[in-house]
């Protein structure tokens, strides 16, 4: 099987997803961030769903969230991280490569709306939320201007969710917005990684730790950004 790596970047173990039930990965590697092909062949276990993909480059293996692919179907994963050796004890399989991420675009031959795509709002709407109440109640712009002072420091945000990408090593990745900073400076959203489920769209008030300078490989470096959070409405 042809692999779909161009360079090779090993990645610390603690970025691997803890929360594979079952699965040992060995060594996380960087790729390209989108992945477009066919599926030969799903393989469905507890949350996810392995697929077979015939790609340009050849073939390979991907795992997203659950979802309902039928065989045929042409793909689309974004936000790609590469893992080698990785050995899925659901299936009694270790993978040479494989790719992890969300499955974002599809044809008719998918067949569920919900299946660990990555969703996002009319960005040209405003957005205007009421700040949290609380001790450590901070806007979206005062935690992305203050990160240094507020690092691993815990916090609570309200917002409105304007992007949604779910299951992505095994977290839910959200953008958070309240109205306040700017788009010029990046001051004006602020990225939320949670276990909870939620829906584009939503005001929920976040508590969590906020993070600074975080590298997940595959290019997606953020300066700062709030982990280990609960979401409520």
């Amino acid at each position: 099987m042809k692999t779909l790596l161009a360079i090779c970047l090993i990645v610390a173990a603690p970025l691997v997803p803890s929360v594979w039930a079952g699965e040992t990965p060995a060594a996380v590697s960087s790729s390209a961030a989108v992945v477009t092909g066919e599926v030969l062949e799903i393989k469905d276990v507890d949350s996810y769903t392995y697929l077979r993909l015939k790609t340009k480059e050849g073939e390979t293996w991907a795992a997203v969230g659950k979802a309902a692919v039928k065989k045929g179907a042409k793909v689309t994963i974004e936000n790609v991280m590469v893992m080698k050796n990785f050995e899925s004890k659901s299936l009694n399989k270790t993978f040479p490569t494989i790719l992890f991420g969300s499955l974002t675009v599809a044809d008719k031959a998918t067949a569920s709306p919900h299946s660990g795509a990555a969703k996002a709002l009319d960005t040209t709407v405003p957005v205007n939320v009421a700040k949290a109440i609380g001790a450590n109640a901070r806007t979206v712009a005062e935690i992305v201007t203050k990160a240094a002072e507020l690092k691993d420091k815990s916090v609570l945000v309200r917002g409105q969710i304007v992007k949604y990408n779910p299951q992505v090593m095994g977290k839910n990745w959200v953008h958070l917005r309240d109205g306040t900073g700017v788009a010029a400076d990046n001051t004006h959203d602020i990225l939320v990684t949670t276990l909870n489920q939620a829906k584009l769209g939503d005001v929920v008030t976040v508590s969590g730790l906020v993070r600074t300078d975080k590298d997940f490989g595959s290019g997606y470096a953020y300066k700062v950004l709030i982990e280990e959070a609960t979401l409520k409405p």
